[in-house]
């Protein structure tokens, strides 16, 4: 599903990017790899947290490449039809 959404345009990858589009509430899921640094994982998880966006911490880069095709820590989703079927995939 991420390289689906990756393919339509609606994910952005890297932190500062990602950020930024929570701080616009343009972001309605995100993904913060688990061998991200705890710094990173902690300013991300926050952002999402007070600009209500679901965060989870799963994955790791290696993963996320091999979803993407880019080695990134930090994803996020900008289409809820897509963050709501990843979502449901990563929870059960």
């Amino acid at each position: 599903m991420l390289g689906l959404a990756m393919r339509a345009g609606k994910l952005i990858t890297g932190e500062e990017m990602t950020i930024n589009e929570i701080r616009r509430n343009k972001v309605k899921l995100v993904i913060v790899t688990t061998d991200a640094s705890e710094n990173t994982q902690k300013k991300v998880s926050d952002k999402s947290k007070y600009y209500q966006a679901t965060c989870f911490v799963e994955f790791t880069q290696g993963e996320i490449l091999g979803a993407i095709g880019k080695p990134r820590k930090v994803i996020g989703v900008l289409d809820q039809g897509f963050a709501n079927k990843i979502m449901t995939l990563i929870t059960g």
